[in-house]
């Protein structure tokens, strides 16, 4: 255990909390490489990983926890772009492209992170390539997440549609349990209210209206839909 209370894997080969990501299913050999190059640390919640606008010094591969992903307005409005899981790789498009942080990384929870320097990343991706592979399919994810974000913010029609859709978003990516429990809403309503570009009251507001009227039901941070056809039909679909 360390100081955040996290039980920190030493050894890639032999974690048992392998997901699908950049470096968790890559060959035995490759796998050897990244562990030869790595750094792993945790850290609590709270804590800045990396500032927009700054130069990658490397890349973050997040093992456990989640991280916000933010960008901040001349005026500081805050906008969260969305949270990165387990597996994901951080920083990847400003080291590759050597060009700047286009977002600001956050700890939303205790997290172990692996980090690589630029040089040895480039190096080992050019020597690998199944490797740089998967550098590959992360962009692709990267940008197929952006344009959800876009749609998000968009094209739902109302603060109810753009609730909705994040409720349902967040279900989708986590499993269901046998109590009926989609998914964990671990975020503050501000928190909420920055990814999908309302007020912090206007979601207090709204999910009030959701659970009065059966469509969610919350019991602590544990998420039900009862009703997801109703949330589907105000989302848009």
């Amino acid at each position: 255990m360390t100081p955040t209370m996290l039980r920190v894997a030493d050894s890639c080969m032999k974690c048992g909390e392998k997901k699908k990501g950049f470096f968790c299913n890559l060959s035995p050999v490759d796998m050897k490489a990244f562990e030869a190059l790595r750094l792993t640390s945790s850290y609590p919640r709270g804590v800045m990983l990396f500032t927009e606008g700054d130069l990658a010094r490397g890349v973050m591969v997040l093992c456990k926890g989640h991280v916000k992903l933010t960008m901040t307005s001349s005026t500081g409005k805050v906008i969260i772009l969305r949270l990165a899981s387990p597996g994901e790789v951080l920083g990847l498009h400003s080291v590759i492209s050597n060009a700047p942080l286009q977002a600001s990384a956050e700890t939303a929870e205790p997290c172990q992170v692996a980090f690589l320097r630029r040089e040895d990343f480039l190096r080992y991706v050019g020597e690998h390539p199944q490797a740089a592979l998967r550098a590959a399919e992360q962009l692709s994810t990267g940008y197929e997440a952006a344009c959800e974000q876009v749609r998000a913010l968009a094209l739902a029609p109302s603060a109810h549609g753009k609730l909705a859709r994040f409720l349902l978003h967040l279900c989708h990516k986590s499993p269901a349990s046998s109590n009926d429990v989609c998914a964990k809403l671990t975020l503050t309503h501000e928190e909420i209210g920055q990814m999908i570009g309302v007020s912090r009251e206007t979601v207090t507001r709204t999910l009030g209206e959701f659970k009065s009227n059966h469509l969610v039901v919350l019991h602590g941070a544990s998420l039900q839909i009862p009703n997801k056809s109703a949330l589907q039909t105000m989302a848009g679909g």
